[in-house]
């Protein structure tokens, strides 16, 4: 499926019409779908949406199209006149030019790979609110675990630890693009390290740009080098205590086993 392949709920409604009316005109279905489906035809158009195909079948419905007994569960011999077949005719033009359409767009875009990315990397609904797109650069896979490493546009890494299985679903080869998706609740703010170190794999240094204040906890985002945004969750107490505010640089530390990894077939 390509990248402008997702229709609207529009679109999808008009599917869900143009599906019924077929059933409704299958001779070989049994009738008592039929008259199903001939009664899921007649609601929507009762419905009468402002749809363009809805706004179709509603017009053909009270030209006659779906014929001069709308009885459907009531009984009768309800059946589809040539005006309905015109629209069903007229549906399938729409939807062969529709396509038309999105493959000239499919094929423009591959000619911009920067711009076919971010749209690719926007079209992802996700509730981790850290998202961060790069390149493989190594990738250590195991008999039991795999270990990536993602390198972003900035140069700085991210490192995942993930089962071996999951790296072979993802077909991970290095050279490869790759999200990175960590939940700002697996994140760990950092105002001084004192001189310790940390076992942590992820440790990205940043300056802190917002903090949202709420009852419980706070959203406090970090701008990193290169000007990519990191959220992390912390406590009402917790912010007191490391006493962050707009401006001041903190580091933000995570697990590598709370890195998921995305990437496209």
């Amino acid at each position: 499926m390509g990248l402008f392949e997702y229709f609207s709920p529009e679109n999808r409604k008009a599917r869900t019409i143009a599906k019924a009316v077929a059933r409704a005109n299958n001779k070989h279905m049994p009738k008592e779908y039929r008259r199903i489906a001939l009664d899921q035809v007649i609601q929507m158009a009762r419905e009468r949406n402002q749809t363009a195909i809805e706004g179709l079948v509603a017009a053909a419905h009270t030209a006659g199209a779906l014929g001069a007994k709308l009885s459907g569960a009531g009984g009768g011999g309800t059946q589809l006149t040539d005006a309905a077949r015109g629209l069903l005719t007229a549906w399938h033009t729409l939807q062969s030019e529709h396509r038309d359409f999105l493959r000239a767009q499919e094929e423009r875009l591959a000619r911009h790979p920067a711009l076919q990315g971010l749209l690719r990397r926007m079209s992802m609904k996700t509730s981790a609110r850290n998202q961060f797109a790069g390149t493989v650069s190594v990738l250590d896979i195991g008999p039991v675990s795999a270990e990536v490493t993602i390198t972003l546009k900035s140069g700085s890494q991210i490192t995942a630890t993930l089962t071996s299985a999951a790296a072979r679903r993802l077909k991970l080869k290095k050279g490869m693009e790759a999200l990175a998706l960590i939940k700002a609740s697996a994140v760990v703010l950092v105002g001084d390290f004192a001189g310790w170190q940390l076992s942590a794999r992820n440790q990205l240094a940043g300056t802190v740009s917002r903090i949202e204040k709420g009852a419980v906890s706070s959203l406090v985002v970090l701008t990193l080098p290169g000007g990519a945004a990191l959220s992390a969750t912390v406590t009402q107490e917790g912010l007191d205590a490391l006493g962050l505010k707009v401006g001041a640089p903190a580091t933000a530390v995570f697990k590598a086993y709370a890195v998921m990894v995305a990437t496209r077939p």
